[in-house]
């Protein structure tokens, strides 16, 4: 299926590694022209030639709107904001948990998108075809015992693209969070070996346990998360907005 995104102009934040890399990927092999910031400077020496690239944290704000600014001058407009950064953020009781993780993590995960909208969407109002994707997870679906700052966080983002979809679609832009679940990848591996060490279990266990409440019993790839981006993002999505799309093998509880 072809999906018309030659030319395209897309931001993508945290878009080195992990998912954000398979999206940039996809929008590259497409056609696209992309801009993105990440935390991780070894990541951003790997990307291909073409890709603006910047050192962001985008949990700071002048940072992230600077970043934001010069991408969109660079791309000499705006068809596409992918919000992807996020943490995973502490694991652990609730009164155990430290108010400044707690405020990282929602920072990170549901303020650097607010701000990235913001910032951002005067230059998707003049877009033929403009599309707002943030990234929730299945956890913003349902609850996720010992990651409540997590689970928060990314239960904020659905409620913060359904609001925007009303808001921003009378100037057509499409507003969709994207749901993953157990995503194949280190940063996986890391949520499950720290689930395991609080809890006193071995990683085995927790894997096993977290599998047992899935449908289809496998880590989802990141390619699979980054394919329905693209479709979101071409004119055959034209009419999805306002949407929180699982793709998590059917989960049906996170513990």
């Amino acid at each position: 299926m072809k999906l018309a995104l030659e030319g395209a102009r897309v931001i993508i934040t945290a878009g080195a590694s992990g998912i954000g890399r398979a999206i940039l990927d996809g929008f590259i092999e497409e056609g696209a022209t992309v801009a993105t910031c990440d935390i991780d400077r070894a990541s951003l020496d790997t990307l291909p030639a073409g890709v603006l690239a910047r050192h962001v944290d985008v949990g700071d704000e002048a940072a992230l709107r600077g970043f934001l600014d010069d991408a969109v001058g660079a791309l000499g407009g705006l068809d596409c904001l992918v919000n992807n950064a996020g943490i995973a953020g502490p694991t652990g009781r609730i009164e155990d948990l430290d108010r400044a993780a707690w405020d990282q993590c929602l920072n990170i995960c549901l303020t650097s998108q607010f701000i990235a909208v913001g910032q951002t969407v005067d230059a998707l109002r003049k877009s033929a075809n403009p599309s707002i994707i943030n990234l929730s997870s299945v956890a913003g679906r349902v609850g996720f015992g010992l990651r409540t700052p997590y689970a928060a966080a990314k239960w904020g983002v659905v409620g913060l693209t359904k609001s925007l979809s009303v808001e921003l679609g009378p100037d057509n832009i499409r507003v969709n969070a994207i749901l993953p679940g157990l995503v194949a990848g280190d940063r996986q591996r890391r949520v499950l070996e720290a689930k395991a060490q609080s809890q006193g279990r071995s990683v085995g266990e927790v894997e096993a346990e977290a599998f047992s409440y899935t449908s289809i019993r496998d880590y989802v790839p990141p390619r699979e998360i980054a394919d329905q981006i693209l479709f979101l993002a071409s004119s055959l999505g034209r009419h999805i907005s306002g949407q929180a799309i699982s793709i998590c093998g059917d989960t049906r509880m996170l513990t």
